[in-house]
């Protein structure tokens, strides 16, 4: 394998890393806000690695430049797009979790 190969190989990796994380903050995490805050980060950087692999693959081409422009157009509309929800969500005075919300988990407590 070429160095080339190795750097796109592990862009690529670290992409659906950082997909996967986001996937799991989804399932994972309590209310809208927290949901939105780790998709955000996580997914763009996820989505920015991959497409810095896409890049290497098609080398000194249009295609590169395409993808740059993708690249560009996610950085910013992902998180834009995550802060609207949130404050779209704030402004129906849907709550965020707290500390009170949670179950109790000790014997005899029903």
């Amino acid at each position: 394998m070429t160095i080339t190969e190795l750097l796109v190989l592990f862009l690529v990796a670290s992409g659906t890393f950082f997909a996967f994380v986001a996937v799991v903050g989804i399932i994972r995490l309590p209310d809208l806000y927290t949901r939105a805050h780790a998709t955000s980060k996580s997914d763009t950087l996820g989505i920015l690695l991959t497409l810095g692999g896409v890049a290497l693959v098609f080398g000194a081409d249009l295609a590169v430049l395409k993808t740059v422009l993708l690249a560009l157009l996610l950085f910013v509309t992902n998180p834009t797009a995550a802060h609207a929800i949130t404050r779209a969500a704030y402004d129906q005075e849907i709550t965020p979790w707290t500390t009170d919300d949670a179950t109790p988990t000790t014997e005899g407590e029903e």
